[in-house]
């Protein structure tokens, strides 16, 4: 069993920046997935990024592309998610979820919630003007 916990949320003026973390506690695999998606109030949660713990691979919804930056240290069975140029609409609460490699087949695995097995709490980033 895996348990993801986030951390690193909280409130930042528009054009800002913050880092969110996800450690993992329980067997993980180089090949697995670990991703981030968030939710904003009254919208469907949505796929925000992905990445695997080697490090080898990354993808980014088309709306943070360039903004935010996914990273993992196996050592520390931490991923991180670099948010930069943060703006009004990226407000939401983030979750950390983990998948199996097979997330990584196509455009459709990697961003649909139904193929990732672990889920964290969630942590809320608001964004001022």
């Amino acid at each position: 069993q895996v348990q993801l916990i986030e951390s690193g949320g909280g409130l930042v003026q528009a054009g800002g920046s913050l880092r969110l973390s996800c450690t993992a506690s329980g067997r993980t695999f180089s090949n697995s997935a670990m991703g981030w998606f968030r939710q904003a109030p009254g919208k469907e949660r949505e796929f925000v990024a992905v990445t695997s713990w080697s490090g080898a691979t990354a993808y980014y919804a088309d709306s943070v592309k360039g903004r935010f930056t996914i990273s993992g240290d196996n050592a520390k069975n931490t991923v991180y998610l670099q948010m930069n140029n943060l703006k009004l609409e990226d407000t939401a609460v983030y979750y950390c979820a983990g998948g199996p490699g097979g997330v990584f087949t196509s455009i459709r695995t990697r961003q649909s919630r139904s193929n990732y097995n672990y889920w964290g709490q969630g942590t809320q980033v608001t964004v001022s003007s």
